[in-house]
């Protein structure tokens, strides 16, 4: 289950400081299977109860690329949203996703640079109160000029 804002874009000419887009996932086992199968990641960690118990994790844990990748679902539909090309994404993780976690990404506006159309966004991803990714990102932001 997803809870967004309304997904669309916004070109960079209407972009301000600030502006912030989320959206919410549960994180099923279906998610951490699904993208085990995808990336070809199968770390047991992922995948195996019994194995991951034995782990600093005590539990099994989600691919961190899967919880990135709901920051790249935000940015890609809603901030600033379709025709937005990536340029870099850092990504520090800071706490473990399990799988049954609802995960709250964020992404905000930190800086424009209209002359080259690109924008620096802050991103983050909640579980509850705690920061479990946080990084930042450039993109090529969608413009009015370019349609």
């Amino acid at each position: 289950m997803l809870d967004n804002l309304p997904r669309g874009t916004i070109v960079i000419e209407d972009l301000e400081i600030g502006m912030m887009r989320y959206l919410q996932k549960q994180i099923t086992d279906e998610d951490i299977e699904g993208f085990a199968k995808i990336s070809t990641d199968h770390n047991p960690v992922h995948l195996d109860d019994s194995y991951a118990q034995d782990t600093i994790f005590e539990g099994r844990i989600a691919h961190g690329m899967l919880t990135a990748g709901l920051v790249s679902a935000v940015i890609g539909e809603q901030l600033p949203g379709h025709g937005t090309v990536y340029l870099s994404q850092t990504l520090k993780f800071m706490a473990p996703v399990r799988p049954g976690d609802m995960v709250r990404a964020e992404v905000r506006v930190e800086e424009i640079h209209h002359s080259k159309r690109r924008v620096t966004l802050a991103t983050c991803c909640y579980v509850g109160d705690t920061v479990v990714l946080k990084g930042e990102a450039v993109v090529l932001a969608p413009s009015r000029k370019f349609d």
